[in-house]
């Protein structure tokens, strides 16, 4: 492999995790969209809704290091296909949710394993280990962003759903889409890569979970990187879930929401691709720092401006553009901080603070709109956590503490 172009593996892999980030991440940004027809038919208030997404988080968050561990050992493809089934399982249990229990079974339990292993730390990592260092986070760039087309294409396919069969009947045609993910993942085949004239990082002896959490607990830079990741989980879980009906509370009609929402998968694209090209070329810990800068003023400003179609769609763009473009930015200083071979497993502690924020930024949403009947507290916490993900990346360096 030379360094202006990727190798034929690297290409289907490329390929393959970009359509199975396209599926899950689509799938699961649509969710949104559920929350109202689902309160109402069943009577629930919003926070059972939320309840439910927010254990999603939660459990996603808790068991991604130890998925990302099986990622490492048995092989991307392998995981991959386990969490295909279980999506399309959970899909189909929750068209058929009709208590709060049922729902924390099927969106919580279920569909939160499965997307411990359909998602950025199992792909990204696969990935990682498959590019040369200089092309990483170009490469997980490039897999995000294509990953991101999902989401802009699942939003106006759901809501058509939505309108012409029903929730239920939605959630049975996600599934059989989402069972794609099976045979996609055997594309996840391409090797490690091993730099010209070095050794294999195969040689050296395989180090225990309990070794490798040893040294990143003893690595204070990682866990200022993990508070940081925890910012930008509880802000675009609880703008992911709640936006569109905070749009309803104001007079606007599902439609607007669903647009906000696929102009945030739309532009995801452009900001995932281009945080992955400036980070092989500028500091990533600078460009987190702007990243969540730029958050806090544009929600300032959403929240300041006039409420209309243009300010919604322009906050949907901006959004858009900085809405995940941390990650390959943040998975690709844990790949600088600790090598490659068991970046899924690293990625998935720093991912687990990521789903902690998203657990807090889905349900406190919904229990301050059902006791206030708005969502006024919960932004102005998303406001105060950009200034907290701008000065917790001061303490970030992204040097190597185990080499590759």
């Amino acid at each position: 492999m030379t360094q202006s172009q990727f190798s034929k593996p690297l290409i289907y892999m490329l390929i393959g995790s970009a359509i199975i980030l396209a599926l899950s991440l689509g799938v699961r940004h649509a969710f949104g969209l559920y929350l109202v027809p689902m309160s109402h038919e069943f009577g629930w208030g919003h926070n059972v809704f939320s309840l439910a997404i927010a254990l999603q988080n939660l459990i996603w968050g808790a068991v991604q290091p130890i998925t990302g561990a099986f990622a490492d050992k048995y092989g991307s493809k392998v995981v991959v296909t386990v969490g295909g089934i279980l999506y399309a399982i959970g899909l189909l249990l929750m068209s058929v949710s009709s208590t709060g229990f049922m729902l924390n079974v099927s969106v919580g339990l279920i569909l939160g394993l499965a997307l411990s292993a359909t998602s950025f730390p199992v792909l990204l990592s696969a990935v990682g280990r498959a590019a040369p260092p200089e092309k990483r986070s170009l490469a997980m760039g490039i897999a995000s962003a294509a990953g991101s087309f999902g989401q802009f294409i699942m939003l106006p396919s759901t809501l058509l759903l939505l309108q012409n069969i029903g929730w239920s009947a939605a959630l049975i045609v996600s599934a059989i889409l989402i069972a794609f993910i099976v045979p996609l993942a055997w594309m996840l085949k391409a090797p490690m890569y091993v730099a010209p004239n070095s050794q294999t990082t195969s040689s050296a002896p395989a180090l225990s979970f309990k070794q490798i959490l040893n040294i990143a607990k003893a690595h204070k830079p990682f866990w200022f990187l993990s508070l940081g990741f925890m910012v930008c989980g509880f802000q675009v879980v609880f703008i992911g879930i709640h936006l569109p009906g905070y749009l309803i509370d104001h007079g606007f009609d599902a439609t607007t929401g669903t647009v906000f929402l696929a102009l945030v998968g739309l532009f995801n694209i452009f900001g995932t691709y281009g945080a992955g090209w400036l980070g092989g070329k500028f500091s990533k810990p600078k460009l987190l720092m702007g990243l969540y800068a730029l958050r806090g003023i544009t929600i300032i400003a959403f929240l300041a401006l006039p409420l209309s179609t243009w300010t919604i769609y322009s906050f949907g763009v901006i959004m858009g553009l900085l809405w995940l473009s941390t990650v390959p930015l943040t998975n690709g200083i844990v790949a600088n901080m600790f090598g490659i071979r068991y970046l899924s497993m690293l990625s998935g502690i720093v991912f687990f603070t990521h789903q902690v924020g998203s657990f807090f930024g889905g349900w406190l949403g919904g229990v301050n709109h059902d006791m206030t009947g708005n969502y006024q507290a919960v932004w102005m916490i998303s406001i105060a956590l950009s200034v907290l993900g701008v000065l917790v990346h001061f303490f970030v360096d992204e040097k190597a503490v185990v080499h590759e």
